[in-house]
């Protein structure tokens, strides 16, 4: 046992003790673990702000997956793990975000920043799924600069080069109107 009967404070320190402090990142910082480190906790009390803290350095903060409903307003908007409130109804109440108590909140919550949070989330998902199309954009314009170098040096073998170039790079289409037959013009033998 940890105390002898009736005696509250054990007499001797931790048996078993950890050399080296536990590191989330050791192996490398997953995409899951450098959200949950550059999450600002607001909205929050001392003790949740603690609680989710150690959460995220010790490799248990679980993000949500789909918003939450709200136990004020019951609508679907709490989009932070562990947090029964939405942001909303916690500043209109002056209520913490996670155990619901009207207590001190140490971050404010800011609408304008969260606002911010979402449109850049936005814009690095745009990013992301571009990025490959933006490479390869890159690579072309590469090509087109040992064009020119061709150019310069006078060579006349430019419709191989431009058939090879269109045949390397991704093709790009061209939104073209199609023009369809008049039928009315059409006269039909049986």
């Amino acid at each position: 046992m940890s105390s002898q009967k009736g005696n509250i404070s054990r007499s001797r320190g931790q048996k078993h003790q950890n050399t080296t402090a536990f590191k989330n990142d050791k192996y490398g910082a997953t995409v899951q673990v450098k959200k949950a480190k550059s999450k600002i906790h607001n909205g929050l009390c001392q003790h949740c702000k603690g609680v989710l803290e150690w959460k995220v350095k010790y490799n248990k903060y679980k993000p949500l997956t789909q918003p939450k409903k709200c136990v004020k307003c019951s609508q679907k908007t709490v989009r932070d793990a562990y947090h029964i409130i939405c942001k909303s109804c916690s500043t209109q109440l002056e209520l913490c975000c996670k155990c619901g108590k009207k207590e001190d909140i140490v971050i404010p919550v800011n609408s304008e920043i969260d606002k911010k949070e979402q449109e850049e989330d936005s814009h690095q998902k745009k990013k992301g799924d571009g990025q490959h199309k933006k490479d390869l954009n890159d690579l072309d314009s590469d090509n087109d600069d040992f064009d020119d170098v061709d150019f310069a040096l006078g060579d006349d073998d430019d419709d191989e080069e431009e058939d090879f170039d269109s045949d390397s790079g991704p093709k790009k289409r061209q939104k073209k109107s199609v023009m369809l037959p008049d039928m009315s013009q059409i006269k039909i033998k049986d």
